[in-house]
């Protein structure tokens, strides 16, 4: 049994055909497939077209959230819902993106003793010139501090039972599961793919929150800045005993000249190394701060489809 979790957020206009598509690639795996949609608290008809497709299919279900609480956050519930209910579980986007071919090959890779099959993107060609140097920096910024995660892959990968397991057990609330499932350790595949141009709809990840997502894998997985900030303090120190000693020299050898300019330059300067210091250090106060809480990632609001169909 293979569970398909397809986080939705105002997805209406794509969800019929992505449905279509869905099924007609899980009749060539093999092995019995369900699709779970999970509605991340849609402010369209998202959760009604859901509803329906599973009244029109036993094959699908779907999960819907009481509120808008991130894709991440929504890939997990889904994941949660289909973990003991399934031998592996495929997560994608609704709208489609990732290529679907590659699904039947994750399969083959699981049956042959895969517990992580990674979807790769082969490039970024139809990516803008921002969008593109954006992620690479990304990869390369996540590599620099120390985070472990695989190039051009987003969250379209098999999971299977003792991996999605493993993965469910981490505690943090502070989801970034491109770092968190490298980290399993489990036997990994990877399967490579072009990426499709969007057919309908919108793009739900803005620049905004690809920032926040590039954020919270930062602060999730590495202390690197921390460490930064402990050396830039040594150096600014550094630096500031040099200028004693030059403006020692100065006044002994009688050429010391009051320099205003250079005063005020100084106190910018390093103000300002002190507030991003302050903001970095702020940022992981703030994810202990949410850690600590303990709150659920999300509130099931309702179901949709058939629950108790024999498996």
């Amino acid at each position: 049994m293979i569970y398909i979790v397809i986080p939705c957020y105002n997805e209406q206009e794509v969800l019929q055909d992505s449905c279509r598509q869905l099924l007609g690639i899980t009749e060539t795996l093999g092995e019995e497939a369900r699709l779970l949609f999970v509605d991340d608290g849609s402010s369209d008809q998202t959760w009604a077209v859901i509803r329906s497709l599973s009244e029109a299919h036993n094959e699908v279900l779907g999960l819907r959230l009481s509120h808008n609480v991130g894709h991440q956050r929504a890939l997990w519930a889904g994941m949660e819902a289909a973990v003991e209910l399934a031998d592996a579980v495929i997560s994608i986007d609704a709208d489609l993106q990732d290529d679907i071919e590659v699904i039947p090959r994750m399969a083959r890779d699981f049956r042959e003793g895969a517990d992580i099959v990674y979807g790769v993107r082969k490039g970024r060609r139809e990516d803008s010139w921002f969008k593109r140097q954006t992620a690479q920096g990304f990869y390369r910024m996540m590599g620099a501090m120390g985070c472990q995660t695989v190039y051009n892959h987003a969250d379209f990968r098999l999971l299977g039972k003792r991996a999605l397991r493993a993965l469910l057990s981490f505690p943090e609330r502070n989801l970034f599961l491109r770092g968190l499932v490298p980290t399993l350790g489990f036997t990994e595949r990877i399967e490579y793919y072009d990426r499709k141009p969007r057919e309908a709809g919108t793009s739900k990840y803005p620049l905004t929150k690809m920032l926040s997502l590039a954020l919270d894998g930062v602060t999730s997985f590495s202390v690197r800045p921390l460490r930064l900030i402990s050396v830039t303090g040594l150096l600014f120190v550094l630096v500031a005993l040099g200028a004693c000693v030059w403006a020692l020299v100065t006044y002994i050898e009688s050429r010391s000249v009051p320099g205003w300019a250079s005063l005020f330059i100084s106190l910018w300067f390093v103000g300002g190394v002190l507030l991003c210091a302050l903001g970095v250090t702020g940022e992981y106060i703030s994810k202990i701060y949410t850690e600590v809480k303990r709150r659920p990632h999300y509130f099931l609001r309702e179901r949709a489809g058939d629950w108790t169909h024999p498996i």
